[in-house]
């Protein structure tokens, strides 16, 4: 993955959300030629000059970018500050030597013990996996395993280097056009907590909240854990579904969620 096309490619999506009418600028009507924002509005917007926003979005200037233009550009363009520090890691990558050294891009990952006993020793009704730096699954209880086995383009742009992620996205955005679309609008947000419903095919639906919980001494490994509402229908569904698949606690070989 190019850090510098991938930051010119997150300022024109970012660019093109943004109305005149919602970055406070007047409205004359008529047909514009481009969604959102115009490159000399932003530019203008941010107190910085058009050829140097061009530069920006061309991937040539992105290194020598101030604090004070990052900040300017993320305020603008209305970034959360998930998309700001993702502004800030594709304009300034970490400095890898010349000779390139390994990096956690190049370690085959391992699971600490204690962290396969505790997702194993969670209750029936509380489904669990454990992510690796690259979204692979590396290990899940009886629950978990029954139910299942975004924040992708983060992971991504923290990770541009290892050619797994760039073998990954290939591999989505081939078998994918629904993948492939979601891509090119540069999604980018932490997925911490979410509650979604879900159509089971020997429980039917359910509505369960997922909570991600990031593991401070594993770098990358996140513990994912789903939960219904006490008493609900999801939650017997749940109890159902645990008793009726699953092979236990389970460590392989990483498997791409």
């Amino acid at each position: 993955m190019d850090r510098t096309t991938e930051l010119g490619e997150f300022l024109r999506t970012r660019r093109a959300r943004l109305s005149p009418r919602e970055a406070g600028l007047t409205d004359y009507g008529g047909r514009r030629r481009v969604p959102g924002l115009r490159r000399e509005e932003l530019a203008r917007l941010a107190g910085i000059s058009v050829g140097y926003y061009t530069r920006l979005e061309q991937g040539t200037g992105g290194a020598s970018a101030s604090d004070a233009v990052l900040d300017a550009l993320a305020r603008v363009l209305r970034m959360d500050e998930t998309e700001r520090g993702h502004l800030y890691g594709l304009a300034r990558p970490a400095r890898r030597s010349a000779r390139r050294t390994a990096g956690p891009e190049d370690e085959v990952e391992r699971l600490r013990p204690s962290v396969r006993n505790m997702i194993g020793s969670l209750g029936e009704g509380v489904p669990a996996l454990v992510l690796g730096r690259f979204v692979d699954v590396l290990a899940w209880n009886r629950a978990g395993h029954a139910l299942l086995v975004g924040d992708l383009r983060l992971i991504a742009g923290r990770w541009p280097e290892a050619p797994r992620i760039g073998a990954l996205l290939a591999e989505l955005a081939l078998q994918s056009p629904e993948f492939a679309a979601l891509w090119a609008d540069h999604p980018v947000r932490t997925c911490a907590t979410h509650t979604r419903a879900y159509r089971h095919p020997v429980v039917g639906p359910l509505t369960l909240t997922d909570e991600l919980l990031t593991l401070p001494d594993d770098q990358g490994q996140r513990v994912v854990l789903y939960h219904a509402e006490p008493g609900s229908a999801s939650a017997a569904a749940l109890r159902r579904l645990a008793g009726a698949g699953g092979a236990g606690r389970v460590s392989a070989r990483p498997r791409r969620t």
